[in-house]
């Protein structure tokens, strides 16, 4: 999970790096509402912890900004604002939820999962990587017009890696995603990634589900770049 986290407060920005870093989620940081508009609109990230007061451009405006520019990633706002009104004007701004300082880290990172699993209100239900198509609301995929049956599991993990396309998803990163602080004992991640490239590529001529030695996995149809599998 790449997560992107905007607050002026050194010392509150470090302790959240710390603590999302240890539980295997990728960050990024910007101490103002400008540094944190030009990541989002470079990066695509999972979710972004928006500070509200902050000098210059304050976590509502970076906010603004970023809806009206397109943005869809799932905004979560921290601030010591604790009014019924204050918190409207955070979701009017286009956030998606709302903590307020002091805040326990166990509950943060809770929210942050949470937020990371939603499918934004923006996103089409139908995602696509060449010829691979997703439905996500009725969990029906496709190839080449052919409808394959996948489990539960092989179906969250072939979701994170059509969404996060082209992008490497590092082993870390995904098998938090599908079982979040307890991934399975045994090298599950690794049994259901092999039946899954069995089901999507192996009755077809070009392999989309890419594995990078050393970095980790992706699905992409060639057009950007190839991998060696392992």
């Amino acid at each position: 999970m790449d997560v992107l986290v905007v607050d002026d407060d050194r010392d509150i920005l470090a302790t959240i790096i710390d603590q999302l870093q240890a539980h295997g989620m990728q960050t990024d940081c910007a101490r103002n509402g400008r540094e944190a508009v030009s990541l989002a609109s470079q990066h695509r990230y999972d979710v972004i912890v928006l500070d509200v007061m902050m000098p210059g451009m304050d976590g509502l405006n970076a906010c603004q900004l970023l809806r009206s520019a397109g943005c869809t990633t799932p905004i979560l706002f921290l601030t010591a604002r604790d009014t019924l009104l204050d918190k409207i004007d955070g979701f009017k701004a286009g956030g998606d939820d709302y903590l307020v300082k002091p805040f326990a880290m166990e509950e943060l990172l809770y929210r942050i999962h949470a937020l990371s699993l939603r499918i934004s209100r923006h996103q089409a239900r139908q995602l696509s990587v060449g010829p691979l198509t997703m439905d996500v609301e009725q969990n029906i995929v496709q190839r080449d017009g052919q409808t394959i049956s996948l489990n539960k599991y092989q179906f969250q993990i072939l979701r994170h890696l059509m969404t996060q396309s082209p992008r490497i998803v590092s082993r870390e990163n995904l098998e938090s995603a599908i079982w979040h602080d307890q991934p399975p004992e045994s090298d599950a991640l690794r049994s259901h990634l092999y039946q899954l490239r069995r089901l999507i590529d192996k009755p077809f001529e070009q392999p989309l589900l890419k594995t990078i030695r050393g970095v980790g996995f992706c699905i992409t149809d060639g057009s950007a770049g190839t991998a060696d599998e392992a």
